[in-house]
């Protein structure tokens, strides 16, 4: 294991947005045991938080992510290590999709394989126009199983099936084309699109967000019928919240609405 001389994850905050930096410059912010531990033990707190309106997820350095710390892979050959190894990374995923506020990946350099898999995990993408990405486990031998999960929930399955075999970068107009990204913009813009976006989403009703996202996944996994008759229910609760009742009043009165959560 790999001995990390300073923090692999960095923390602020700054009017209800939270950004997460991964810290592992010199290993191209590469996803060794410490930093899966660090965005885990911080989904977990953000997961309790009311406070959070917004999540950032960036990087320090010259790429966002270049997916798992081979060496450090290489250094535990076990079935079991492997297993375990693979299970934290998913949960940290997971936990990305199951916070209760929306995560926005900041994307500049390279995203490849676990990295690309992190752009594809958050819920919005805005990457600078230099950006890169590939799933490219397989030109060391090693398919990107994991990362293709994540990947073909966000392009079509022939386009990641495509990046799977071939292993080929994308810019970052096809990522945005493809549907893994939101938006490619110019590298001295990308600090202040993400903040704009960030910004939108603090503005909006902190209540019918986090119904929002909720409701967004849990819907796609149903049937047509299944799905409206969830909406339909989370439509009816959200309605009986203070927020909606001060939206829509300040809608009829014409003034700005004052978010009561």
């Amino acid at each position: 294991m790999s001995i990390e001389k300073t923090a692999p994850l960095l923390r602020s905050a700054e009017g209800g947005v939270v950004t997460l930096r991964m810290n592992r410059p010199a290993q191209f912010n590469a996803l060794s045991e410490a930093l899966l531990a660090a965005l885990q033990q911080e989904i977990d707190a953000l997961a309790r938080d009311p406070d959070v309106r917004c999540v950032v997820l960036e990087s320090e350095g010259r790429a966002f992510c270049a997916g798992h710390d081979l060496r450090e892979m290489r250094s535990q050959p076990a079935l079991d290590y492997y297993r375990e190894l693979f299970r934290k990374c998913g949960s940290v995923m997971q936990g990305l999709q199951a916070l209760p506020v929306p995560v926005i990946a900041k994307v500049q350099g390279v995203a490849t394989a676990a990295g690309c898999q992190l752009v594809a995990s958050c819920d919005l993408a805005v990457a600078a126009d230099t950006a890169r990405f590939a799933v490219s486990g397989i030109n060391v031998g090693l398919f990107c199983a994991t990362p293709a999960v994540a990947l073909s929930r966000n392009v079509s399955a022939k386009r990641a099936f495509e990046m799977l075999m071939t292993a080929r970068f994308i810019d970052a107009a096809q990522a945005a084309d493809w549907g893994l990204i939101n938006d490619a913009v110019p590298e001295q813009e990308l600090d202040a699109r993400v903040r704009g976006l960030a910004d939108e989403i603090v503005a909006k009703s902190p209540t019918a967000v986090r119904y929002g996202k909720r409701m967004f996944y849990k819907q796609r996994q149903m049937a047509l019928a299944d799905a409206y008759d969830y909406a339909g229910d989370v439509m009816a609760r959200n309605m009986m919240e203070d927020d909606a009742c001060e939206g829509i009043d300040a809608f009829l009165q014409k003034r700005p609405a004052r978010w009561r959560s």
